[in-house]
């Protein structure tokens, strides 16, 4: 089974791929963290991981789910774990190997980590990649996962090319740390009612539900601490309607298509 969480798209296109390559099941962690998390393993059945990184961590709701999670039979069982990142991961995999740790789940066994187009533009310096550079992170991504996937079913227990990055602790740990209390929230967000053609796009694509909105009306985010400052609405938004805050004033959208 393929635990997955997606916002614009990059990490449910690697969570596709690899689900064809191994023929295992795919499950939407936005959903399943609603339920009793409870799972039981076929024989020989692998357990992965695929996660966008969000402030050189896991994702909160990602992180939460693994808390909840259940699988009294996995150990023995090959686990592996995928992230996508814009630019580099920093500690984000020994976070979610303490998490699974925590959880009385195996650690990965092997772990992989994809460059995709940039999509976090919630600080004022940090904006999506320029045409070129989308294409080329893109046609590298492409090559990348076939090689990824080979070695899941392969059963390789081995690191591939992590991009940690430098200066890894002090992002995770100091930098991830005011990521996750301060900016991991739905606040900011707004609409520019005369842009907005109150089409639902960006509830409708929100993958923890956090928006009210349905065709012929205005979204209004729920504030309900759900929120992933993802940007998948953001993203989405046909006529460039939605705005976090001051920080996405003339800024690019991006969504995996």
């Amino acid at each position: 089974m393929i635990f997955y969480l997606s916002g614009t798209g990059n990490t449910l296109w690697v969570a596709k791929k690899i689900a064809e390559a191994t023929g295992e099941k795919l499950l939407n962690v936005a959903e399943e963290v609603y339920g009793d998390c409870s799972y039981t393993l076929e024989e020989d059945e692998r357990i992965g991981f695929c996660f966008p990184v969000h402030g050189w961590r896991p994702p909160k709701l990602l992180r939460k789910f693994i808390g909840k999670i259940s699988i009294p039979n996995s150990y023995g069982h090959f686990v592996w774990a995928v992230c996508t990142e814009g630019d580099d991961i920093g500690e984000a995999m020994d976070y979610l190997d303490n998490d699974l740790m925590a959880a009385g789940l195996p650690s990965t066994g092997c772990q992989y980590s994809i460059t995709m187009p940039e999509s976090y533009v919630g600080l004022p310096f940090m904006d999506v990649d320029p045409p070129e550079k989308e294409l080329a992170k893109r046609l590298v991504a492409e090559q990348r996962i076939d090689g990824i996937a080979q070695t899941i079913v392969n059963r390789t227990d081995d690191v591939f090319e992590i991009n940690t990055g430098g200066w890894k602790w002090t992002k995770s740990h100091i930098i991830g740390g005011f990521f996750a209390k301060v900016l991991v929230t739905d606040k900011p967000f707004h609409v520019v009612e005369d842009r907005c053609l109150a089409c639902g796009t960006c509830a409708k694509v929100c993958p923890v539900n956090n928006i009210e909105g349905a065709k012929g009306a205005i979204p209004e985010w729920k504030h309900s601490g759900d929120c992933l400052a993802c940007f998948a609405c953001y993203h989405h938004c046909p006529t460039h309607a939605i705005e976090y805050g001051r920080r996405t004033k003339n800024k690019g959208q991006y969504y995996f298509n």
